[in-house]
């Protein structure tokens, strides 16, 4: 018996702290200014529309609703106070976003007001627990409005006293341990997730999870990740995930140009208005450090060695939206905001969420399959990247010393990672000599850069440990083992999964999320590739 009695002033303890006190406490307050406030105003209203009454005994009035105050203000308050404790006012429910914690709120004031009124109307035998009805409702509606305000105002005071103590500390200064990763369930974030816990980050995953849990199953349920399945468009989303948050890598977008080009203002919606509104917010909540995904594709068609100061050349829509988004973070930059951006080469191999729409991983499995090597054009020059050296990058890029990457645009890749496209067939071709290798002389894909990427290798002394021969050759395993299975799936396709499974777009209609299919049109996916 007395052990149980410990165990239950224990768990008290651990309900109510100090700090649970106070709230508690201020939350009674709350109430008795409503019911005071209501009263008052009830007597006021009383005595303006009696005041022609010459039998008025104005001494008796105020005793009668001093009483309805005394005998009924403890009784109400304890009702409030014991319904609050059990809505999760001061364990769970704390942690609840705006909205969601003013409608507990509500909820809760709603039900103990209703209990107290039933107690009145159907319990007491005497005028003891008397209160105006008038008075009643105005008090319900006064400790409502009490209520939500304090809890809003506590929330909206530490956000802004955190943001000006996030301030204070210059970024060079601040020590990452907290990294937010949006849109990190995908090609690129599914394999920089486990890198980030493996060097004991701990890590906030933004995703929609169009693709589902797969791409990160291994590491769901690791005590250091948080994931918040959201899109991050959704302000209040963006806003709560930013909370405490030491650096962010921005991952996330309508990625490819065939998959861009399925609808021109979703795109701009995605990869550029909500690039704008998730760095706003990291600036405001203190972010010091922002890293961006762009991509080398917005140098377009060039015959020159380009480098992070060449003239860009976009001919397409996703190149130009990485374009606009990259100056929108450049005028956002100042002090304490700093953004790096990396422009990803053309990406190959495997990840939690293996892509076989980029033409590395596209034709090898081509190969495998149906014992053919196309290739479209074929003297275009690409850079390429394997998916986990462009994890490594990022987590380079966040753990080097500000100064060397602040407000820098990065290249990432490597110059012996430069082919043509005729190059990367004849490769593919070497490893798998029984396909045939047909050259298409037709060439839809106007692109041609070829990158020059010591910039990076001289600043942070990247050097990718994968090749393309090393990538092709994990590509081949994969399919031979039965790892991956029918690689035209649309799962593997962004393109295709965004048209057939109808998840193109996510429009916000009030405060509801729906899916909404934008296109039906029937496209040749053979030829949409992200090359």
């Amino acid at each position: 018996m007395a052990k149980k009695i410990t165990d239950l002033v224990n768990s008290l303890k651990k309900r109510f702290s100090f700090e649970g006190l106070i709230r508690v406490f201020a939350d009674a307050i709350l109430i008795n200014l409503s019911i005071v406030a209501s009263l008052s105003v009830r007597l006021f209203y009383f005595l303006a529309t009696a005041v022609h009454q010459a039998n008025i005994d104005y001494a008796y009035t105020f005793r009668d609703y001093l009483n309805a105050y005394l005998n009924s203000a403890w009784l109400l308050t304890l009702i409030c106070i014991v319904t609050f404790a059990l809505s999760g006012f001061y364990t769970y429910g704390r942690f609840y976003r705006g909205r969601y914690k003013a409608l507990v709120v509500v909820q809760a004031v709603s039900v103990a007001y209703l209990i107290f009124g039933s107690l009145v109307y159907f319990i007491a035998k005497t005028d003891t627990f008397y209160m105006p009805r008038g008075a009643f409702f105005i008090s319900w509606v006064l400790s409502v409005a009490f209520l939500v305000s304090a809890r809003l105002w506590a929330s909206l005071w530490v956000n802004v006293v955190r943001a000006e103590r996030a301030l204070l500390v210059r970024p060079e200064e601040r020590k990452i341990r907290n990294v937010l990763v949006i849109g990190g369930a995908g090609y690129i974030g599914s394999a920089l997730l486990p890198k980030l816990l493996e060097k004991g980050y701990y890590v906030t995953l933004l995703d929609l999870l169009l693709y589902g849990k797969e791409p990160i199953q291994e590491i769901l349920g690791h005590p250091r990740l948080k994931v918040m399945q959201a899109d991050f468009r959704q302000v209040d989303r963006v806003v709560e995930a930013t909370r405490d948050v030491d650096a962010v890598i921005h991952l996330g977008g309508i990625v490819g140009d065939p998959a861009c080009a399925l609808d021109e203002n979703l795109t701009t919606e995605i990869n550029l208005m909500a690039t704008r509104m998730i760095a706003e917010i990291a600036k405001g909540s203190g972010v010091g450090r922002f890293i961006f995904a762009s991509t080398c594709s917005v140098y377009g068609a060039s015959d020159q060695k380009l480098d992070e100061r060449s003239q860009l050349n976009p001919v397409s829509l996703y190149a130009r939206s990485k374009i606009a988004s990259e100056k929108t973070l450049e005028k956002l930059t100042d002090d304490n905001f700093v953004p790096v951006i990396l422009r990803f080469g053309t990406i190959y191999g495997l990840s939690g969420r293996t892509r076989f729409d980029l033409v590395v991983n596209l034709l090898t499995a081509k190969a495998i399959a149906e014992k053919q090597i196309t290739i479209f054009g074929g003297d275009q020059w690409r850079p390429f990247l394997h998916v986990d050296d462009a994890a490594l990058a990022l987590l380079q890029v966040l753990e080097a010393p500000l100064p060397l990457v602040r407000n820098q645009i990065l290249n990432v890749g490597s110059n012996e990672q430069n082919y043509t496209i005729r190059q990367i067939g004849e490769l593919i071709h070497k490893f798998v000599p029984e396909a045939e290798l047909v050259e298409m002389k037709s060439n839809f894909d106007p692109r041609n850069y070829w990158v020059d990427f010591n910039k990076i290798k001289n600043i942070l002394g990247f050097t990718p440990q994968w090749s393309v021969e090393r990538g092709i050759q994990q590509v081949i395993q994969a399919l031979q083992s039965g790892k991956v299975g029918d690689y035209q799936d649309a799962k593997y396709s962004n393109v295709k999964f965004l048209t057939e499974e109808g998840t193109l777009r996510l429009a916000k209609w009030g405060d509801s999320w729906a899916y909404q299919l934008l296109s039906e049109t029937s496209t040749d996916r053979s030829v949409m590739v992200d090359l």
